[in-house]
C-alpha cells in the first residue's frame, strides 16, 4: 500500500468519521503563542490548589484540546501531563488530560515506556468510571499499539480495554462509535495475539438485531483496512491468521451481519492493495476465507429477500437488518474490485438499487398511506445520504457485473428491473394524481430521485441490449428483452429531463428488434386502455386525463415509437387499440403530444401505399372522417396546424384515388376556411394586411388548400377548384391579391405537364372573377347571380371554352 493510502490524520477515530461521510466538527484555530503559553499556565498551575485555579486548569487543557491536529506534545509535557494526572486536584479534567497523553503516544516516535507503565497504573484504578470511558479507551488501544512497548505492557492495556468494553452498555458503544472503533482498531494492529478473538466478538456484537447504520458501516470498512495494511506491512503474520480466521472463518449468530461484511470488505481493500505482503496473504489462504465469508452473507441475503420480490417490506425479523446489510453490500462493493464473480453479489446490487438506494415504491406507499404525516424530512435525508450520492458507481459496478453473471442470475435481475419500472410509474402516477397542488415539495424530491433511477434503468438496459440483442440468443428471446425494455422505458419517460447518447442507442437497438406483426402487437397491447387513460388511477370524479404528466409522458413515447413498425400492426389492432388513443391525444393542449398523435396518423396513411391490402386501404378512408372532424373542431387553439397539414397531405396522397374520403376531406378544409374568413374579415377591416406577414389560422389553411392543388388526384382536382374558386372570390380584393399572386407563382413554378394547363386556363378565369366580385365594409356579399355562368365555367376548366395563355 502507498504512503498516499494512509489517512492523513495520526488519529484514527477522526479518519474513521472523515471516511465514513460524516462532516468532521470544526474547532477555533489557536495559534502557537496561545500554545506555548496554555503549557506555561499548566506548570505555574502545580504550584497553586485555589478553586480559581482549578477553574483555569480546566480551560488551559481544553485550549490545548481544542487544538490537538496541530499540537505537538513532546517528552517533557508527557511528563507534566503524567503528574497532573497523578494530582487528585485535577480530577474533574482527567478526560482532557487523558487525550491530551493520546495525543502524545500517536504523534511522538518513541513514547517513553516509563511514562505510558506508570499511566496504566492510574488508569487501572480508574477503569470502571464512565466518565473516563472514551478517552481511556482510546488511551489504552494507543498505548497497546506502540512499538515502544513491551508485549508485557501490551497485555496490560488490553487487559484493561477488555474490562473496560464489557462493563460498558451497547448504548454507551454506540454513541461513542469512533472513538470506541479507534480504540479496537489500535488493540487490533499490535503485535500481541492476545485477547483478539474477544475483541473481534465485543466488535461485531456492538450492535443488535435492527441496530446500526450506513456509516457505522463504512467506519468498519475503513477501520479493517487500516488495521491489516498495518500487520501486512509491519509482518504480524501470526496476528493476521487469528484475525482472519477468527473473524471471517466462521460466522456467529450474535455478529452484526453488516459488520462482517464490511469488515470483510476492508481486509480486501488491504489484500488488493499491498504488494509487500502479497506472499504472506495468499500463503494463508486468507483472501479465499474473507471472499468465502463474503459470499456467503450475500448469498443467504439473496435467498431471503427473493423469496417475496424486491419490494418486500413486511414488518418481521430481520428486515431492517437486511436492509442495512443491503445498502453495506452497495457502498462495499464499491470500494473493491477483489471480490469474486459470485452471482448473489450481483443479485444483491440490483436488489440494493432498487429497494434502497431508489426506494421510490416503498416512499410512494408511505406517503399514500401517511398523507397527513410529515415525510419531507426523509426524503431530504436520503437525498443529501451517502447512499444516494453513490448511486452512479454502484450502477457501475452492477452493469460491469452483469457481463461476468450468468444467464439465469442475469434474467432474475431484468425481471426486477422491468418490475421496478411498473411499479415506479403507477405509484408515482398516483401519488401526483393524489398531491399535486397540495405537497408539491415532496413531489419534487421524489422526482429528484427518479431521475437518477431513469439514469440506472437506462445504462442497464443498455448493457442488456449489448448482451442479448445478437445471433447468439433465439429471436424469441431477443423479441422478448426488447419489448420488456420499451415498455420500461415508456414508464420512465417522465422522468427523463437530460439528453442521454445511452437512452437514444437502446431504443435503436430494441426497436430494430420489434418488426414482426406479433412483437408489434405485443408493445401496442402495453399500453394503457382507453378507459385507464381517461378514469384516472383512483377513480376520482374531478379527474382530467390531460392534466396527467406522469401518464400523459408514458403515452408520447408510445406516440413516437409506433410510427417506426406501424406497417407491421393489423388493421384491426391499429383500429381497436392505437386509433382511439390516438385522436383522444390529437385534443391534448401540449403541441408536442398532439403533432405526436397526427404523426401516427400521418405514418399509418402514408405507408403501404402500392401493397397493402383491402382492409388497410378501407381502415384509412374510415379514419379520414374522424379525423378530418376532430382536427377542424380544435383548429385554432388545440389542433397544431403543422401536424393537421401533414395529416392532410398524407391522406389526399395515400388514401385511393378518387375516393369520398378525399372529397369529404377538402370539403371539410374550405369550409373550414370560409368560417375563418368571414370571422377576421368581418371584424376587422384590414385584417389582409396580416396575410403578409406571419401567417395567422386562416391564412395558413388557405395555403394548404393552395398546396394541395399541386398534390391532390386529378379526379378530385375539379371539385377542389370550384370550391377555392368560391373561396376566394368571396375575399376583399387586397386579400384576394395575395392568393392570386401566390397561386401566379405556384403555376409558374409548376413542371406537371398534365395539371399545369388546366390550372392555367382555371387560374385565367379565376383572376377575371376576381376583378368583378366587390366587397362592403369588409364583409361577403353573395355573387351576383350574373357571375354564375364564370363559376360555372371554372368549375370544370376542362371542358371552358377560355384560352389557356401563358404563364
Amino acid at each position: 500500500m502507498s504512503r498516499s493510502n494512509q489517512p492523513n490524520t495520526p488519529f484514527l477515530e477522526q479518519w474513521l468519521i472523515v471516511s465514513s461521510g460524516i462532516t468532521p466538527a470544526t474547532t477555533a484555530k489557536t495559534t502557537a503563542r496561545t500554545i506555548v503559553q496554555a503549557w506555561t499556565t499548566l506548570r505555574d498551575s502545580l504550584q497553586s490548589s485555589s478553586p480559581q485555579n482549578h477553574q483555569q486548569l480546566h480551560q488551559t487543557l481544553q485550549t490545548l484540546v481544542n487544538s490537538q491536529a496541530s499540537l505537538h506534545v513532546a517528552e517533557p509535557q508527557a511528563k507534566l501531563l503524567l503528574t497532573l494526572l497523578q494530582s487528585p486536584t485535577s480530577r474533574h479534567s482527567f478526560p482532557l488530560i487523558l487525550t491530551l497523553l493520546y495525543v502524545w503516544v500517536r504523534k511522538f516516535p518513541n513514547p517513553n515506556p516509563t511514562i505510558i507503565n506508570s499511566a496504566l497504573k492510574i488508569l487501572s484504578l480508574t477503569i470502571s468510571d464512565d466518565a473516563l470511558f472514551p478517552e481511556s479507551l482510546l488511551l489504552l488501544g494507543a498505548f497497546s499499539s506502540a512499538p515502544s512497548v513491551s508485549e508485557k505492557t501490551k497485555t496490560v492495556c488490553l487487559d484493561l480495554m477488555m474490562k473496560l468494553l464489557v462493563g460498558q452498555s451497547k448504548d454507551k458503544l454506540c454513541s461513542e462509535m469512533p472513538r470506541v472503533l479507534a480504540g479496537i482498531g489500535y488493540a487490533l494492529s499490535s503485535s500481541t495475539t492476545v485477547y483478539c478473538v474477544e475483541m473481534l466478538g465485543l466488535l461485531f456484537g456492538i450492535w443488535g438485531k435492527g441496530e446500526g447504520c450506513v456509516a457505522h458501516g463504512l467506519m468498519v470498512l475503513y477501520l479493517f483496512d487500516w488495521v491489516v495494511e498495518n500487520l501486512i506491512r509491519v509482518g504480524y503474520s501470526d496476528k493476521m491468521g487469528v484475525l482472519v480466521r477468527e473473524g471471517f472463518g466462521r460466522f456467529k449468530e450474535e455478529h452484526a451481519s453488516f459488520a462482517v461484511f464490511m469488515a470483510a470488505v476492508g481486509v480486501l481493500r488491504a489484500f488488493e492493495r499491498q504488494r509487500v505482503g502479497a506472499d504472506l496473504v495468499s500463503g494463508m489462504g486468507a483472501k479465499d476465507c474473507v471472499v468465502g465469508r463474503i459470499e456467503s452473507l450475500v448469498s443467504d441475503l439473496v435467498t431471503r429477500r427473493l423469496r417475496f420480490g424486491y419490494g418486500d417490506d413486511n414488518e418481521g425479523d430481520g428486515v431492517e437488518e437486511d436492509r442495512l446489510l443491503l445498502r453495506c453490500v452497495s457502498l462495499g462493493l464499491v470500494r473493491t474490485v477483489a471480490f469474486s464473480r459470485h452471482s448473489s453479489l450481483f443479485v444483491c446490487l440490483a436488489l440494493a438499487l432498487l429497494t434502497e438506494i431508489f426506494p421510490l415504491p416503498r416512499l410512494h406507499q408511505s406517503v399514500i398511506e401517511k398523507y397527513r404525516g410529515v415525510e419531507l424530512e426523509e426524503i431530504r435525508k436520503h437525498l443529501d445520504g451517502v447512499l444516494f450520492k453513490e448511486a452512479g458507481a454502484v450502477t457501475g459496478v452492477l452493469c460491469s457485473q452483469y457481463a461476468l453473471a450468468d444467464e439465469e442470475s442475469k434474467n432474475v435481475v431484468e425481471n426486477l428491473m422491468w418490475e421496478y419500472c411498473q411499479d415506479l410509474y403507477f405509484g408515482h402516477r398516483r401519488l401526483v394524481v393524489m398531491v399535486k397542488g397540495k405537497k408539491d415539495e415532496l413531489i419534487e424530491g421524489l422526482e429528484k430521485i427518479a431521475e437518477s433511477a431513469f439514469l440506472m434503468v437506462v445504462v442497464f438496459a443498455l448493457a442488456v441490449t449489448k448482451h442479448k440483442l445478437n445471433s447468439s440468443f433465439a429471436q424469441e428471446i431477443q423479441v422478448d428483452v426488447s419489448l420488456k425494455i420499451l415498455v420500461s422505458f415508456s414508464c420512465m419517460e417522465y422522468f427523463r429531463h437530460v439528453r442521454l447518447p445511452e437512452y437514444m442507442e437502446s431504443i435503436r437497438k430494441v426497436v430494430a428488434g420489434v418488426k414482426n406483426e406479433h412483437a408489434c402487437t405485443s408493445f401496442v397491447n402495453s399500453m394503457p386502455s382507453y378507459a385507464d387513460l381517461t378514469s384516472g388511477p383512483d377513480q376520482k370524479s374531478n379527474y382530467l386525463w390531460s392534466m396527467d404528466e406522469v401518464q400523459t409522458a408514458r403515452i408520447l413515447f408510445y406516440l413516437r415509437v409506433i410510427p417506426t413498425f406501424v406497417e407491421c400492426l393489423p388493421s384491426l389492432v391499429f383500429r381497436n387499440i392505437v386509433a382511439p388513443i390516438m385522436f383522444l391525444y390529437m385534443e391534448h393542449p401540449n403541441d408536442k403530444v398532439a403533432l405526436a398523435s397526427h404523426s401516427v396518423f400521418m405514418t399509418f396513411m402514408t405507408m403501404g401505399k402500392d401493397s397493402e391490402k383491402n382492409d388497410k386501404a378501407s381502415l384509412k378512408e374510415q379514419l379520414v372522417f374522424h379525423y378530418m372532424q376532430r382536427s377542424l373542431l380544435g383548429y385554432p387553439g388545440i389542433t397544431p396546424f403543422e401536424g393537421m397539414a401533414s395529416g392532410v397531405v398524407g391522406l389526399v396522397q395515400h388514401v385511393p384515388a378518387g375516393s369520398p374520403a378525399i372529397f369529404y376531406c377538402i370539403h371539410s378544409l374550405v369550409e373550414k376556411a370560409n368560417q375563418l374568413c368571414s370571422e377576421v374579415f368581418t371584424n376587422e377591416a384590414d385584417a389582409w394586411k396580416k396575410w403578409q406577414g406571419e401567417p395567422e389560422p386562416s391564412k395558413k389553411l388557405m395555403d394548404l388548400l393552395l398546396r394541395l392543388v399541386f398534390l391532390i388526384d386529378i379526379q378530385v382536382l375539379p371539385d377542389l377548384m370550384k370550391l377555392l374558386a368560391q373561396l376566394i372570390t368571396k375575399l376583399p380584393r387586397d386579400a384576394q391579391n395575395i392568393v392570386l399572386n401566390e397561386l401566379y407563382s405556384q403555376v409558374a413554378d409548376s413542371d406537371d405537364v398534365v395539371r399545369k394547363p388546366t390550372l392555367v386556363s382555371w387560374l385565367q378565369s379565376l383572376s377575371y372573377l376576381c376583378t368583378k366580385a366587390t366587397y362592403q365594409n369588409s364583409t361577403y356579399q353573395n355573387i351576383e347571380s350574373g357571375d354564375s355562368l364564370t363559376l360555372a365555367s371554372i368549375a370544370d376548366p376542362l371542358n371552358s371554352g377560355r384560352t389557356t395563355a401563358r404563364l
